[in-house]
């Protein structure tokens, strides 16, 4: 009796699938960690090489050899964004480093998790065939992943939407491909960009920092010289020692938690909820 209760034991164990648990929680690798030293504060930003290689690529260059430590936040707009990165502080500078062309969509794979976020924002700025969602840390409009069964290399397209946190590349209205040195970090939703200009990563930690930056002219947003915030440090955590290094780990969109948050802000905003009302809790050591 006793061996035939193992026996059936065994085939109920044998018979279950064993079910993976999602981790609540995503750690930030440091190499895609921006750590930004402000006059206000500290900015935290997890960068988006799988979205933009060449843009990240460039950032991490930059702030590798020092070159924005002491560069001014020259335009900031109440409303809009913040933006630097231009030694001149006329938004005309940049680097000596060629132009980077603009990557505004990208090809999205399994690297970081995906969720769809359903009734998000109205049809008419939905991707036709397409679909809204979080990927990583940031907002994208994208094909679903079924898509991915029948595409040659098993990705799938996504443009990064600007929401409030996402930093994007600065370039002149005349080129797409005349992103350089400068960036913007948005600290509100403004969806004419989507499409236009490159997303490069978005804020992890401080956008308290980032609102309290020292706003300019309503129209311009160029703000007096005199009354400038800078950026007094720029690194790459990954460069950072490890033991003063900032550790970020951001709620994983697949979790209990990020659902049980969608659910309460759709509620709450109720036939104006945007994808832009959601961000991603994060928790941060050092």
């Amino acid at each position: 009796m006793r061996l035939t209760m193992l026996l059936g034991l065994l085939a109920v164990l044998v018979a279950s699938p064993v079910v993976a648990q999602t981790p609540e929680w995503r750690e930030v690798a440091p190499d895609n960690l921006l750590v930004i030293e402000t006059t206000k504060g500290r900015i935290l930003i997890e960068m988006a090489p799988d979205v933009a290689p060449l843009h990240v690529e460039r950032v991490r260059t930059l702030a590798r050899q020092g070159f924005y430590d002491g560069i001014t936040f020259h335009r900031v707009i109440d409303g809009f964004m913040a933006q630097t990165g231009d030694p001149l502080g006329t938004g005309m500078g940049g680097s000596e480093l060629p132009d980077v062309r603009g990557e505004f969509v990208f090809r999205r794979g399994t690297e970081q998790p995906y969720v769809e976020v359903t009734g998000s924002d109205t049809a008419y700025r939905r991707p036709a065939g397409g679909q809204l969602g979080v990927y990583g840390a940031l907002p994208v409009a994208t094909q679903p992943d079924g898509q991915m069964f029948v595409t040659r290399d098993g990705r799938v397209d996504g443009t990064a939407w600007f929401c409030p946190g996402v930093v994007g590349a600065a370039r002149s209205g005349q080129s797409v491909d005349s992103a350089n040195s400068q960036f913007f970090i948005m600290r509100a939703p403004n969806f004419s960009l989507n499409g236009s200009y490159t997303v490069w990563g978005r804020v992890v930690d401080g956008m308290d920092t980032v609102m309290l930056l020292r706003s300019g002219d309503p129209t311009s947003g160029r703000v007096p010289e005199a009354e400038r915030d800078s950026m007094t440090r720029v690194r790459v955590a990954s460069d950072i020692p490890a033991a003063e290094r900032p550790a970020v780990r951001v709620l994983d969109p697949r979790s209990a938690r990020f659902a049980q948050q969608v659910e309460e802000r759709r509620a709450a905003r109720g036939g104006s909820f945007s994808i832009c009302d959601i961000s991603l809790p994060s928790e941060v050591t050092n």
